[in-house]
């Protein structure tokens, strides 16, 4: 798909790799829409990307709160035209081990609280904004792309059931998606991350960082643009549907 002037959705796209597919993808020409609930990030996000040429516009949102998505598919329709594209970023982790003993006493559980939490925002997230997506592609009667971001967790990872279980399932709605809307001229991607410089390994001690990097094939951390670079593949690929790209410096978990 040729996204010179389409309007993309980007969820999770203040900061980030959410603010890195912004970037590539502003520079294709598209016209962005940055989706995150931090209406003061949103605002520094796109005040960056205006200084950089790039036009984007901010739309406050609870991905896991359905009134508020598709309130703001509405409005972004009613702004600057329906969705062309959708990229689903927006996670949040929550970790711990699904249970912790000692002496076969069970001390400590992962609590309900944390799994919902996980999987409203990482799975529930993706089902709302996508079948608003599609609503609207349909509508408009022009199809689109639809891509979701994943992770290498999904193959499973200790103290991560929740997100680990979201992630797996965010593939899964790819999968399902490719088959049900490629009749409407839609076709759907997964890009699956492993380790990728973002604020959140930052915030890693440096010995972790290095522990991490060593067991990777390539011997360190993705950039943000590596993932930005693999999700403008998939809107450029227009044989591309379904499918998944693990953008994870070979490493398997």
């Amino acid at each position: 798909m040729k996204i010179n002037d389409k309007v993309i959705a980007i969820t999770g796209g203040a900061r980030g790799l959410g603010y890195a597919m912004a970037q590539r993808l502003g520079n294709q020409g598209a016209s962005v829409a940055l989706l995150d609930r931090s209406a003061e990030a949103l605002d520094e996000a796109v005040s960056s990307l205006a200084a950089q040429g790039i036009t984007a516009h901010a739309f406050p949102l609870d991905v896991a709160d359905e009134s508020s998505v598709v309130e703001t598919f509405a409005e972004i329709a009613q702004r600057l035209g329906p969705v062309a594209g959708c990229i689903s970023n927006a996670g949040i982790t929550d970790d711990a081990l699904l249970i912790k003993a000692e002496d076969d006493v069970v001390t400590k559980r992962m609590s309900f609280e944390a799994w919902k939490r996980v999987i409203d925002v990482n799975l529930t997230g993706v089902f709302l904004c996508g079948r608003e997506a599609a609503t609207h592609m349909v509508e408009a009667r022009h199809g689109g792309v639809i891509v979701n971001v994943s992770s290498i967790s999904r193959a499973g990872n200790m103290g991560q059931s929740n997100y680990a279980a979201a992630k797996a399932g965010v593939h899964a709605l790819t999968v399902t998606w490719g088959k049900e809307l490629a009749r409407y001229g839609i076709r759907t991607g997964t890009v699956a991350p492993g380790f990728i410089e973002t604020p959140m390994t930052a915030a890693m001690r440096p010995d972790m960082v290095e522990k991490v990097a060593a067991g990777i094939p390539l011997k360190r951390l993705g950039e943000a643009d590596n993932i930005a670079q693999s999700v403008a593949f998939i809107f450029d690929n227009d044989y591309f549907t379904g499918r998944i790209i693990e953008c994870d410096g070979g490493l398997r978990l």
